[in-house]
C-alpha cells in the first residue's frame, strides 16, 4: 500500500460518521439531522435543511427574524467546537450548522414573497463555495466553533448585499 492509498483512507474514514455517533444531540444538529452526511455537496444539504425555517421567518414578526437567527449563531459556536471534538478534525465536512444559521439571516433582506428564497440559496451557496475575500481568510486563519460559524455568515452578508440590490432593481 503506498502513500496515496493511505491518503485516500484516511479522508473516507475523515469524512464518514459512525451512525452510532448520530445519537448524539450535538452531532445530530451540527450535522443538520444527517444532512451534512451526504457525499456530496454536504454544505448545499445542510443549506436546503435551513430553507422551511427561513420561509416561516419570512412571514415572522422583523424581531424574530432577528433573534432565530442571532441565537442559531450563538448556539452554533459551542455546538461546531463540541461537535468537531467528537469527530475529529478542524471543520468536519459534515458539519453544516453554520450554513443552516447562517442563512436564516437572509429573511431580513427579502420580501415576503417564497420565491426570493431561491435566489438567496443561489447567492448563499455561491458565496459558501468560492469563499471571496475575506471569507477564505477567516475559514483559514480562524479555528473552533468561531471559525466554522464566522466565514458562513460572512457569506449570507455578501449575499445579503446582492440581494438587496436585486431586490432594488426589480422592485
Amino acid at each position: 500500500m503506498n502513500t496515496s492509498d493511505l491518503d485516500t483512507e484516511a479522508t473516507v474514514s475523515f469524512n464518514k460518521i459512525h451512525p452510532k455517533q448520530l445519537r448524539s444531540p450535538v452531532v445530530l444538529l451540527a450535522t443538520g439531522f444527517g444532512a451534512g452526511l451526504s457525499s456530496i455537496a454536504p454544505g448545499t444539504f445542510g443549506t436546503l435543511v435551513a430553507v422551511p425555517f427561513a420561509a416561516a421567518l419570512l412571514l415572522a414578526p422583523v424581531t424574530l427574524q432577528w433573534i432565530v437567527p442571532s441565537a442559531a449563531f450563538l448556539l452554533g459556536i459551542p455546538l461546531c467546537s463540541a461537535c468537531t471534538a467528537r469527530l475529529g478534525g478542524d471543520d468536519h465536512p459534515g458539519i453544516v450548522w453554520d450554513e443552516i444559521a447562517a442563512f436564516l439571516f437572509l429573511p431580513l433582506v427579502l420580501p415576503k414573497q417564497f420565491v426570493w428564497l431561491i435566489p438567496a440559496f443561489l447567492l448563499f451557496r455561491f458565496f459558501d463555495i468560492f469563499k471571496p475575500w475575506p471569507i477564505r481568510d477567516l475559514d483559514h486563519r480562524l479555528h473552533g466553533g468561531l471559525g466554522i460559524m464566522l466565514d458562513d455568515l460572512v457569506a449570507a452578508l455578501y449575499a445579503a448585499f446582492c440581494l438587496a440590490g436585486l431586490r432594488w432593481v426589480v422592485t
